[in-house]
């Protein structure tokens, strides 16, 4: 640490105030009274986002200017207040006094944000006021504070900006393969005819073999589950497996089939198998006849059309599901012969790669963004800036 620089706990140099919440009955979206927040959900990249409800029974007050920190998980976010608050339960109040530079402080608390969230993995549930008093403080003299400020300041917008474009780029590049989607299967070609799921293959919905019985478990062939799905379509068959026994207790999907979620938030979700596989009841399959290419089928059943009947005809509760004999009345568009299909398939494959290496590249600029403000607090606050 630089000569002048000093370590406080922030209750030597701060006021926290601990969020309570109102009583239900006196929220509203009229207006009426103060804004009200009670979480990180609210939280923009600095500033928080513009309220949306408010309440007329006014429990503890943040003002403009001060630092909101996220006291329930995820624990130690912080953005600042732009009006005169109510705070609730999930959030605390920081108001620096006049020795320390709140935008300062704002940037040091993103620095400690790690080690407020815990270390390793074991993210705490909650702080507590007290333990927010007890946070550690780096500071030295306000002119040397705010020229520290200023170079955070000028760096963050650059990167922000930087990390806007690549997000866009990223946007783009998703965008681009789902219009070429959406494009191709719905220009269909002549000839293309519309035929139901059921009147192209065999359709299943899978099953699990009791999991008391361990025996039915083991690498005899792969059991896929939702979360087994890869974002390019492939299949994980790494993850858990039956046994022989298993098997016959499941339902075996042949290869070159083509399979869906069919419940819950994922619904609609596609993948496709290279291998003979069996999955959970919560996947329905696809294995085409012949003269029907399954990786063709798998790029229709991205598309935003089909998606779209997916939910439609899926029951509309709480967790949306659809069964297998509904899944098996949905309608695709075929081209007549095999090898236009596969060509089209082809077409998709080399823009669905390209896509991929593109989502790698600006992903990879995206963390290197993260690491270089890391990099750049870290400097700010060991006194190396």
């Amino acid at each position: 640490m630089k000569t002048g620089w000093q370590n406080k706990q922030i209750s030597d140099l701060c006021e926290v105030i601990a969020g309570q919440s109102p009583e239900g009955k006196f929220y509203n979206t009229d207006g009426k009274g103060l804004p009200f927040y009670q979480g990180k959900k609210d939280f923009g990249e600095k500033f928080i986002e513009a309220p949306t409800t408010w309440t007329t029974q006014i429990t503890k007050i943040a003002r403009e200017g001060d630092i909101l920190m996220s006291v329930r998980a995820p624990v130690g976010p912080v953005n600042f207040a732009t009006d005169e608050i109510c705070i609730g339960r999930g959030l605390a109040a920081i108001r620096s006094r006049a020795e320390l530079n709140r935008d300062f402080l704002f940037y040091q608390l993103l620095h400690l944000q790690p080690e407020i969230a815990g270390k390793e993995g074991a993210v705490f549930a909650s702080i507590n006021k007290s333990e927010i008093e007890a946070l550690p403080i780096a500071f030295t003299s306000l002119p040397e504070q705010q020229r520290i400020v200023g170079i955070l300041d000028e760096a963050f917008e650059g990167i922000a900006t930087a990390k806007a474009n690549a997000e866009k780029n990223l946007q783009n590049a998703r965008a681009l393969f789902e219009s070429h989607l959406q494009s191709v299967f719905t220009k269909r070609g002549e000839g293309w005819m519309e035929k139901r799921l059921e009147q192209i293959g065999t359709t299943q919905t899978g099953s699990t073999p009791k999991t008391s019985e361990r025996d039915n478990y083991g690498d005899f062939i792969a059991f896929i589950k939702p979360a087994d799905f890869n974002t390019d379509g492939s299949l994980n068959y790494e993850n858990d497996g039956l046994s022989e026994q298993g098997l016959s207790e499941a339902r075996k999907v042949t290869a070159n089939s083509v399979v869906m979620v069919c419940i819950g938030a994922t619904i609609g979700k596609c993948g496709y198998c290279d291998r003979d596989i069996t999955t959970n009841q919560q996947i329905n399959t696809l294995t085409p006849s012949y003269g029907v290419f399954h990786k063709f089928l798998y790029y229709q059943m991205l598309t935003e059309s089909f998606q779209r009947r997916v939910l439609l005809s899926s029951s509309q509760a709480t967790l949306p599901i659809i069964n297998k004999s509904k899944w098996s009345a949905l309608t695709v568009a075929l081209p007549p012969n095999l090898e236009e299909q596969k060509r089209i398939a082809a077409k998709f494959d080399a823009l669905s790669a390209e896509t991929q290496r593109l989502e790698f590249i600006y992903q990879q600029k995206l963390d290197t963004l993260e690491a270089l403000k890391k990099s750049l607090l870290h400097q700010a606050f060991t006194g190396q800036l």
